[in-house]
């Protein structure tokens, strides 16, 4: 863990690199290796072609960020982190949201009970 998922809505596929704000989401994870070990961090992408937003009569576009975690971290550490994700996702999308419409917003799921995993990756990063 963190794992964190980007649904995005395809109107922007032509306008943005939504591989280049996946790679800058896991450097985020990734510099904070002393609270998110490395071998657990995963950042993935989702196009959505089906949706509507607002009033379905504009080309508006979303990108909504799950972010998971097993739970232990500091509330502190929590904030900081879904700060800087959305931060850097704003900054991704500045020069397209000066012409369009586009909505950003970041959920955060804290694991209460344990997870169940076998990840070899880790042994990579000892």
């Amino acid at each position: 863990m963190p794992h964190v998922i980007l649904e995005y809505t395809n109107n922007l596929s032509s306008h943005t690199d939504i591989q280049q704000l996946v790679e800058k989401v896991n450097q985020i994870l990734v510099e904070k290796n002393d609270t998110f070990p490395t071998g657990g961090i995963r950042v993935r992408a989702y196009e959505t072609s089906h949706y509507c937003i607002a009033d379905g009569k504009e080309d508006d576009a979303f990108v909504h960020a799950i972010v998971k975690i097993g739970k232990g971290r500091s509330e502190e550490v929590i904030e900081h982190t879904c700060e800087k994700i959305l931060s850097t996702m704003r900054e991704h999308f500045q020069d397209y949201a000066k012409d369009h419409y586009l909505a950003l917003s970041l959920e955060m799921i804290e694991f209460q009970r344990p997870t169940y995993k076998w990840n070899n990756i880790h042994q990579r990063f000892k």
